[in-house]
């Protein structure tokens, strides 16, 4: 109920209002203030925090406006946000008497039960309440209650207030942007797409109805049709820009990224420059590898969030792809930079620097990635392939040990650890982690033929090897 601050020709009215309260407070009975103009002064003291001053307005102004619904409902909202509940409650008590059709005193008590965490008692009251109104006021109801539910934690039943919204205003925008999300979060996908199906055979114009059916097709991963609703959407409202954000997400998902490019581009054509469209951007010239106009949206999205240590990152996948090694380390730096504790990144770094043989610094990278990350797989291989290619092949085996004390058995391991002893010429021991392997993954047999190829040339890998694949 209370406005926004005056502007100058209001607070010139203002300062007329208040000289005249002033005098009333005196006693000067010459200068009689009218309802409006003592809401007035208790809105601006309420406004300027002085809440006893405001209080002290409401009763003054009660003695000339004693029945006055309009001084009480103040005086009740004032309370309200001094926490004073019971006090608040009996004024709105009394304000009913002379007024009991006031949709705000409706909403204000929600709100004082709300405060005082009685969801129970605020829904109900809200739901006898809605039964009082019809159209806009009544669809106001219902939207509180929704948010009472939602306070509350009842899920389902927002959702359901909020369809008993649209059946009433099929075009409320408040309840259309909310069901969408309430749609997903419940899992009624398919009961929205029958809702919203619904809505836009009975008003084809409806534009937030076709992007929620877009959106719970999308949620269900039916792509196809829910491009089909976008675009129906933006045939309606060309600057609606989430729908051309979503729609050039279902496309990437297909991965039709041109025409994923064409959405995005309107995309940047009618809304602010975000660093998440420059990066989707990015992502689908990355796709077609086209990294130079790749790293030209990526670097667009940087400017707009330079912190943002992924997009750098990502520059230095696209260098790596060309094999641009130290352009990439480049990138790559300023990602770990940002993030100090990515063990990602120390890996990247590692990888460019093993392809440029700057292997003792790689192995440092790959250290510090077991270090960040001591429970991960990846970091181990990392390491353990760097030191395998560096030949330091007793010390792959001492670091396999102390990765399978962090992260248990796994076949790769034992891929490596056959490997390093076939290079130690330990043949025996070599053959009994390799079967180890093979029982254990044999679909990443791959990972020990690449680390020298002329191991399946000894007749007894051939045939280990073969055994196991019959089975």
């Amino acid at each position: 109920m209370f406005e926004d601050d005056y502007n100058d020709d209001e607070w010139d009215s203002i300062e007329d209002i208040l000289r005249k309260y002033e005098d009333v407070k005196k006693g000067d009975s010459t200068n009689i203030l009218d309802e409006e103009e003592f809401e007035s002064v208790i809105e601006y003291y309420f406004q300027n925090s002085n809440e006893e001053q405001a209080l002290l307005a409401c009763e003054i102004a009660r003695t000339y406006y004693p029945f006055s619904p309009g001084v009480l409902l103040l005086k009740a909202e004032i309370l309200t946000q001094s926490q004073k509940y019971g006090q608040a409650q009996k004024a709105l008590d009394e304000m009913e008497q002379y007024d009991n059709h006031n949709i705000d005193a409706v909403l204000l008590r929600s709100d004082i039960f709300l405060a005082q965490l009685k969801f129970d008692q605020a829904a109900l009251w809200l739901e006898q309440q809605s039964g009082n109104y019809n159209g806009k006021e009544k669809t106001e109801i219902l939207l509180e209650l929704s948010d009472v539910y939602d306070e509350s934690e009842e899920f389902d039943a927002v959702y359901d207030t909020l369809k008993r919204v649209i059946k009433i205003d099929k075009r409320n925008e408040e309840a259309l942007q909310k069901i969408c999300f309430w749609a997903e979060f419940t899992g009624r996908l398919e009961e929205s797409i029958a809702l919203h199906t619904q809505l836009t055979d009975d008003d084809p114009y409806n534009a937030l109805a076709w992007f929620n059916l877009g959106a719970a097709f999308q949620g269900l991963k039916l792509y196809e049709k829910c491009i089909d609703a976008y675009e129906y959407c933006v045939a309606i409202d060309e600057n609606f820009e989430f729908a051309y954000r979503n729609m050039a997400d279902a496309y990437m998902r297909l991965k039709y990224y041109e025409k994923a490019l064409d959405v995005l581009a309107k995309h940047v054509e009618i809304a602010k420059p975000e660093d998440v469209i420059f990066e989707a951007m990015g992502y689908c010239w990355e796709k077609r590898k086209d990294f130079t106009k790749a790293r030209q949206f990526y670097r667009q999205a940087s400017q707009l969030s330079p912190q943002d240590d992924a997009i750098f990152y990502k520059i230095g996948e696209t260098y790596a792809r060309e094999k641009q090694w130290e352009k990439a380390v480049k990138s790559y730096s300023v990602a770990l930079h940002l993030d100090k504790e990515n063990a990602a990144y120390c890996m990247a770094i590692g990888n460019c620097l093993m392809e440029m043989d700057v292997k003792s610094e790689a192995l440092v990278c790959y250290l510090n990635a077991v270090r960040l990350k001591p429970g991960n797989k990846t970091t181990w291989i990392a390491l353990i392939r760097g030191l395998f290619m560096t030949k330091y092949y007793d010390e792959v085996i001492i670091q396999l040990e102390v990765a399978r004390d962090h992260c248990g058995e796994k076949g790769d391991f034992n891929y490596y650890h056959a490997a390093a002893l076939f290079e130690q010429g330990k043949v025996k021991e070599a053959m009994l982690q390799l079967e180890k392997g093979l029982k254990e993954t044999p679909k990443k047999l791959k990972v020990f033929t690449d680390l020298n190829a002329e191991y399946m040339l000894r007749s007894s890998v051939a045939e280990l090897v073969s055994r196991y694949k019959k089975k």
